[in-house]
């Protein structure tokens, strides 16, 4: 498989701008590109799948360590012919900015993936040397392969090309000037309306071609072509099988409001036997018929809660559904939805679903951000003393985060606890990676076969 990653020395060098336009070039080119995201971040997969229409994934050796990370880029590469893998961070920043799990050079080296580094040129001259020196140095495996200049102007460029290639024998693949930046706002790059999209896709567009000019998409290709071949062994456990249809349904939230989900952990759901519904708790009134689960994903609830508020049926629908006992799954933004309130950052205060009788609010901050390892107080969506690995980055809290697990951080070992846990409903802020255990999905699916068995849906 072709693949090449894009990657930097620091956050805000350009990457996505560089991953988006090549990802464009690729596909005017006649390729079959497909985009996998470095690290948690759920807005970069879904901006390339919904304006660039290119399919994407995440890959967290964090998550899911050596050997099923490559597993699950091999089940998705092969729905193309050029894989582009986009880093996070600095190239060598991992768990906690220091450790290599969860890098994107630790990514890179698990797929035995050419790395292309995108520097920010605008205020360097000479000092960019060191600078592509430094990181060269530090490449153990020798997998950075070429560079792109980002915020230079072509007089420059010019200028410093040479003495880069000649002096660290990096070879040079074009450079992007100052205002090829592209306005992309990330806070909402998974809130585009249908105008929006068509912008968004026009402006790519141009600036795909633009790309062409001053890169050499070619060169690209052909260092990509380059990729060996990795060891990708099945793990030996007992691989998801789909059960006896009738299948359980779970309805899963997805619009405007909620719209991050993990590619990977709904292909668990559906791999363990699950029908996926999706349903939009704005713009609908009833949860989908004969459903046996609800996920309740991340995303953008309190920049709709108003609307939210007053879609009073759905609401109830919600509501009856847990009294009723059937099982629910809710991420961060689908549990603040299921709070009593949820007061807005202006401090409006807006009336929720009120499955939990806690309220919510913006904390003017961020609360938590980033890895954890969850273990459940008890055995109720995990076998007894597993664990599960996620992630949170929120401004909102609660009034009860709950206690039904305990949150671990892998670098410093701080400890807390989180998520409202029982037999029927796990709803907290951690956003779960379903591949780093499986169980998680099993069970999720479990507990829907048997709430629709329970009420004679199915046999």
């Amino acid at each position: 498989m072709d693949r090449v990653m894009l990657a930097a020395p620091k956050s805000g060098s350009g990457k996505t701008v560089v991953t988006c336009a090549l990802l464009g070039a690729l596909k005017n080119s006649g390729r079959q590109p497909v985009s996998f995201k470095c690290g948690p971040d759920y807005i970069d997969p879904m901006f390339h799948e919904t304006i660039i229409g290119v399919p994407s994934r995440n890959l967290d050796t964090f998550f899911t360590g050596a050997q099923k990370t490559r597993e699950l880029f091999w089940d998705s590469a092969e729905k193309g012919d050029i894989a582009i893998l986009e880093g996070v961070m600095g190239l060598y920043d991992g768990l906690g900015g220091i450790r290599r799990e969860g890098s994107s050079y630790h990514l890179a080296e698990v797929t035995g993936t050419p790395i292309v580094l995108v520097a920010d040129a605008k205020g360097m001259g000479r000092s960019l040397l060191a600078l592509l020196a430094g990181f060269l140095g530090y490449d153990r495996k020798g997998l950075i392969r070429g560079v792109i200049l980002n915020r230079i102007s072509k007089g420059y460029y010019e200028i410093i090309r040479p003495l880069i290639e000649e002096e660290l024998g990096l070879t040079v693949l074009g450079f992007l000037p100052d205002q090829a930046e592209l306005g992309l706002e990330s806070r909402h790059l998974g809130l585009v309306l249908p105008g929006e999209v068509r912008r968004l896709q026009e402006s790519l567009a141009a600036a795909s071609g633009e790309f062409a000019k001053t890169v050499s998409v070619p060169r690209i290709e052909a260092l990509a072509a380059t990729a060996g071949e990795v060891q990708s062994e099945r793990s030996t456990g007992q691989e998801p099988g789909r059960s006896s249809f009738p299948a359980p349904v779970i309805a899963v939230a997805r619009d405007e409001a909620f719209c991050f989900y993990y590619a990977d952990n709904l292909r668990l759901l559906e791999e363990y036997g699950a029908e996926l519904r999706y349903f939009s708790p704005l713009h609908e009134e009833d949860l989908p018929m004969g459903c046996g689960g609800l996920l309740l994903g991340g995303g953008y609830p309190e920049l709709y809660a108003g609307k939210l508020s007053g879609n009073t049926r759905m609401r109830a629908a919600i509501r009856r559904a847990a009294a009723e006992g059937m099982p629910i799954v809710a991420e961060c933004g689908g549990f603040l939805y299921l709070h009593r309130t949820l007061t807005d950052q202006d401090g409006i205060s807006h009336e929720m679903a009120g499955v939990l009788p806690g309220a919510c609010y913006y904390a003017g901050r961020s609360v938590r951000f980033g890895y954890i390892e969850l273990a459940e107080q008890r055995s109720c969506f995990l076998p007894q003393g597993a664990r599960i690995r996620g992630h949170e980055f929120h401004y909102y809290e609660s009034t009860d985060n709950g206690h039904g697990a305990t949150a671990s951080k892998p670098v410093t070992g701080k400890t807390y606890p989180c998520v409202i846990a029982n037999e029927t409903c796990w709803m907290g802020f951690p956003h779960l990676y379903y591949p780093s255990n499986p169980s998680f999905a099993e069970s999720f699916v479990a507990k829907a076969k048997k709430y629709m068995q329970s009420i004679g849906k199915i046999s």
